[in-house]
């Protein structure tokens, strides 16, 4: 019998019923899911809505131009259409079936889809037979496959072969994406004999057993995602050291109890986002320059998320550490509120410096002066005021003038962006702070908080700013102020 539900099959859904569960409520939750996954993908090569434009520059004299260029060309041509009418061009003339069998093939199981429809349930034994097909019938090379459509719960079978088929004939990009449920479906261990990858994204999988990698390698592979995948300590690590190529990384989804080490040589970002992980310890990585983690969830047991930096001399960029959802260490150092900062405590190659701030709560906020202390030439601060219901306490101008001096704020500022602004007196004294200390701050921008989400009008939390006494700003410096329409807290971080 057929499911009623987009992600629940049968089996589940009567699992949760005989629970006392509503299944709807699993359909939801996974749908928005996969959307945010869908989200974060990279885009296909090619597309079933560009339009084709044609002109003629003189009256058509019959001659067949097209069928003058070089072999080469039309490969290029065609590996530049969707999978369907890639495999049209074979109709068309002997000459093209050949071009059509060598070309390397752009494979997207979306395209395959009637009407370009969202993949559901019913649609999922066409796509998969369809898949088969192609890859049976195509001899390579594969230059890019997006497999998001399937259910591979009840085709692990298809799944394998699919992966020797790919690893046979070199594909170099490949999105993989299993639809739930069931949800922990098992990598095949046969996707990390594909040495040909520069390009892997993997989503809603148990990760193969890491002790059966040893061989593994991708020697090629400059981009890696890992979505909503099962993982054990040690497994992500395993495929980072063994791509020696590697220089993006992104990791979304909850992973539980897992402890990140990340030792490396190509690695230039990292994208952490939406987890729980225990800790995320970049041992070395002399080439990384960007390192943002966002939306950390609460930890298991209550217990914050250790950063540890070790030797990463090249990297600019770090965000958003959240104090009270982080604990950073440095140097095996763990940086505390009021500590004496040494050079060993010191990050300088960092310019750029985001924090997630709950202004009001004193353990949140006294966190903020050591975190500058240990960046001394961030030259751009990114702040986002969390929503705060329960304050335990208030920080007006004189808190931050006991603070002393930063030599960041005081020499090195020169942007300054304050998201989610609330028009609190928190909030207000911090930004006295900053435009009264820093000497050389060049922009700042306040964005105010949706006012859906607020009992106060956009002209009241501009007032706040707008009334602010700027006869002891330590420069003139452009300040514009605008305000949110999208979700509370605000748009979340996107990959791309």
């Amino acid at each position: 019998m057929a499911s009623r539900f987009s992600n629940v099959d049968p089996v589940t859904e009567a699992d949760m019923r005989r629970q006392g569960l509503d299944p709807h409520e699993l359909d939801r939750s996974t749908e928005q899911l996969m959307s945010l996954i869908h989200g974060n993908l990279p885009d296909p090569p090619v597309s079933t809505t560009a339009r084709l434009t044609a002109f003629r520059a003189r009256p058509s004299d019959g001659v067949d131009r097209i069928s003058r260029l070089s072999d080469a060309l039309l490969r290029d041509i065609v590996s530049r259409l969707p999978v369907k009418d890639a495999a049209r061009t074979a109709a068309l003339a002997a000459r093209w079936r050949g071009v059509w069998s060598s070309t390397p093939l752009v494979l997207i199981d979306t395209h395959l889809i009637s009407g370009g429809r969202t993949p559901g349930r019913a649609s999922t034994p066409d796509v998969t037979a369809a898949v088969s097909r192609i890859l049976a019938a195509h001899q390579g090379p594969f230059r890019c496959v997006h497999l998001t459509c399937s259910r591979m719960g009840a085709y692990q079978a298809q799944l394998k072969r699919w992966l020797r088929l790919l690893a046979a004939r070199g594909v170099q990009e490949l999105v993989l994406v299993n639809r739930p449920w069931p949800r922990e479906v098992r990598l095949p261990k046969t996707l990390f004999t594909i040495s040909t990858l520069t390009r892997l994204y993997i989503g809603v999988w148990k990760f193969p057993d890491a002790a059966g990698l040893q061989d593994a390698s991708f020697p090629h592979l400059r981009e890696l995602g890992i979505f909503s995948v099962s993982v054990e300590d040690g497994d992500i690590d395993a495929v980072v050291a063994r791509s020696p190529a590697l220089e993006i990384l992104n990791i979304q989804g909850s992973m539980k109890g897992v402890r990140l080490r990340l030792v490396s040589n190509s690695l230039r970002c990292v994208q952490i986002r939406s987890f729980a992980m225990e800790s995320i310890d970049v041992v070395n990585a002399p080439r990384l320059e960007r390192l943002l983690v966002s939306e950390c969830l609460d930890p298991a047991g209550g217990s914050c998320t250790r950063i540890k930096i070790g030797h990463v001399p090249k990297l600019k960029l770090l965000g958003y550490l959240e104090p009270g959802k982080f604990v950073l260490e440095i140097q095996d150092t763990v940086i505390m509120a009021g500590i004496k900062t040494n050079a060993s405590m010191m990050v300088t190659s960092v310019k750029t410096l985001s924090l997630r701030l709950r202004f009001g709560v004193y353990d949140d906020v006294k966190m903020v002066p050591a975190f500058l202390k240990c960046f001394p030439n961030v030259e751009a601060l990114h702040i986002t005021s969390e929503k705060c219901d329960q304050l335990t306490g208030k920080f007006d101008l004189e808190f931050w003038e006991e603070v002393g001096p930063i030599v960041s704020v005081l020499l090195r500022l020169k942007v300054i962006t304050f998201r989610e602004y609330r028009a609190k007196q928190d909030e207000l004294a911090f930004l006295q702070y900053i435009f009264q200390n820093a000497m050389v701050l060049k922009y700042a921008h306040v964005q105010m908080v949706n006012h859906r989400f607020t009992s106060l009008s956009i002209d009241e939390m501009t007032y706040t700013i707008n009334h602010m006494p700027d006869n002891k700003w330590a420069s003139k410096f452009i300040f514009a102020i605008g305000g949110s329409h999208g979700p509370e807290g605000g748009e979340p971080l996107a990959f791309q």
